[in-house]
């Protein structure tokens, strides 16, 4: 699972122009770089200028998908991602970037490369490679997982004691009975050698 670029798109005009991105191509080869980097920039303005306003999608192309979701106000997110990375994870990641991103620039006047500074990409790209430290619902998955493991293993040691229990009291039942046979075989016994 792996974010590669997170992009803020103006898509109220044609074509379609990134104003802020993050890319993490480490992954790819030095001189593959640049031209993945383009194909990225490129993949993403095409898909967010073909989004309409309030739709979220995704667009898969060879081994990358195109997560994009284009807001009423003229911006649109794009986080291009593998295959096996959880769509609901991207999504939150972008409506959390458009949600910052048009609180910081109100004015779609000013949306221009230049004119607009978005380091926490940067941050974010680096947090969300791991979706589960990310995203606040695959946390609480987790842990409720873990959760789940233990209370399993303490049920199964509870059982096992349980049954130790049992195997405890029906060996006091035999012990019982034969104290109780022993008692009688005893008192029989002694009854019959009374010193007078």
């Amino acid at each position: 699972m792996k974010i590669y670029a997170i992009y803020v798109v103006r898509n109220n005009i044609k074509p379609a122009k990134a104003i802020v991105d993050v890319k993490d191509l480490a992954s790819f080869g030095f001189f593959q770089r640049s031209s993945i980097g383009e194909f990225m920039t490129f993949m993403s303005q095409t898909i967010a200028e073909k989004t309409q306003p309030g739709q979220r999608q995704s667009i898969e192309e060879s081994n990358y998908v195109g997560h994009v979701y284009a807001r009423a106000e003229g911006v649109a997110g794009v986080v291009i991602t593998d295959k096996e990375y959880p769509p609901r994870v991207a999504f939150s990641l972008l409506n959390k970037i458009l949600d910052e991103f048009t609180t910081r620039f109100p004015n779609n006047q000013l949306w221009t490369p230049e004119q607009c500074s978005y380091p926490e990409l940067q941050q974010y790209i680096v947090t969300y490679q791991d979706p589960k430290q990310g995203d606040t619902i695959m946390k609480v998955q987790r842990e409720l997982d873990e959760t789940k493991i233990i209370l399993h293993k303490t049920i199964e040691s509870v059982l096992e004691r349980g049954e130790k229990m049992e195997s405890l009291v029906e060996r006091s039942d035999v012990l019982s009975s034969q104290s109780k046979m022993f008692y009688k075989t005893a008192k029989k016994q002694n009854a019959c050698c009374v010193i007078c």
